[in-house]
């Protein structure tokens, strides 16, 4: 595999001191987490994806998920207190993260958008999420996404 990219999440993370581990892989367009895990030998409920979501108001927000579960976007809703959810379009959410899908980080995003997290992936001691690159996935301690973000738990994951 080629060098890990630099990219504005792992700029993030090294400026704040966060330990983490680089993982560079064959990315599969539209291969998602499975695909990721596969190439990885990780179990794919450790591999976390990042959506952006909308709210009826069009409001972007990230959502983590494990990547075995979905998103109940009803539950979601109801949780965050909106109407309803869903995922963006792929020029939106690219707009809004300033990367591109397959290679959507919640750190070090364009816009500072809300983080609501699945709340069993604290339950892991180590997660694997995207640095900012397809093909490219960060590892560290799952404690270390409060310290980076703010984030909200929720459960709204979908087994």
């Amino acid at each position: 595999m080629s060098k890990a990219p630099s990219t504005n999440a792992t700029r993030l993370l090294k400026r704040l001191g966060v330990p983490y581990t680089e993982h560079s892989y064959r990315y599969e367009d539209k291969g998602g987490t499975s695909a990721s895990a596969r190439a990885l030998g990780l179990s794919e409920h450790s591999v976390i994806k990042t959506l952006v979501m909308e709210d009826e108001k069009a409001a972007a927000l990230i959502v983590l998920m494990h990547g075995d579960f979905e998103v109940s976007t009803k539950e979601l809703a109801r949780q965050i207190g909106a109407k309803s959810v869903q995922p963006c379009k792929p020029e939106v959410a690219q707009r809004h993260s300033g990367y591109l899908v397959g290679g959507t980080s919640p750190f070090g995003t364009k816009k500072v958008l809300p983080v609501y997290a699945e709340a069993s992936i604290f339950d892991l001691e180590r997660i694997c999420i995207n640095g900012g690159s397809r093909g490219f996935l960060v590892e560290m301690d799952s404690k270390e996404l409060d310290r980076v973000l703010t984030v909200v738990r929720v459960k709204a994951g979908i087994a």
